[in-house]
């Protein structure tokens, strides 16, 4: 591996360390975007149950909070349990915005990661371009540094990619994976809102 290294130049030090922030986001994010975790099975029916039971109480609105994402947005419309259903919907959708931001956490990195990877490969490849011209002179051409030239070139080429195409691939699960627990937590909320309010029984 060193030799490799070695053979690609000091680009791939770049690379090298974008393909490690990436394998660290990806533990990350995989670690936190859990649906267990982010909209935990029967929270909602457990808040509409003590909802009826009139056990709604500042202790246990804030035990919801920290319970888990879903939480949050739920406790914000426990808050405002006794205003209008538009303020209570309004309450719901500014703490939901804060969650998603919260979900969505590195993503952007992940994605830049992605869309720079190749980027770099190419600067790579540049970069050794630069050496195998390099490398010719009046008096002929310099094998050596010819063959480091192409190493260069190739090496960083194809470790872009090998960078880039997984970290795309998992930036695309993350996002699809957080656009899909927004949409069950919005359900989830305005079916609170209807239970409070009386529409849904």
């Amino acid at each position: 591996m060193l030799s490799i290294i070695q053979a690609a130049g000091w680009p791939i030090w770049i690379l090298l360390v974008g393909s490690v922030l990436m394998v660290g986001i990806v533990i990350e994010r995989f670690m936190s975007l859990r649906r267990a975790r982010v909209v935990p099975k029967g929270l909602l029916d457990n808040v509409i149950a003590d909802f009826r039971k009139g056990g709604i109480t500042p202790e246990m609105i804030d035990r919801l909070s920290a319970h888990s994402p879903l939480g949050q947005v739920l406790a914000a419309g426990l808050r405002n349990v006794r205003s209008t259903r538009e303020v209570m919907k309004e309450s719901i959708e500014e703490t939901g915005r804060a969650v998603a931001h919260d979900l969505e956490f590195l993503l952007t990195t992940l994605g830049t990661i992605a869309s720079t990877a190749p980027l770099m490969g190419l600067f790579g490849t540049v970069v050794g371009m630069i050496e195998i011209f390099g490398s010719q002179t009046a008096a002929g051409s310099n094998p050596q540094q010819l063959a480091h030239g192409i190493s260069i070139a190739l090496y960083n080429t194809g470790f872009g990619l090998l960078i880039a195409i997984p970290a795309m691939i998992f930036y695309r699960h993350f996002r699809g994976l957080v656009d899909s627990f927004i949409v069950d937590m919005e359900q989830q909320a305005i079916k609170l809102v209807e239970v409070v309010h009386g529409t849904r029984v």
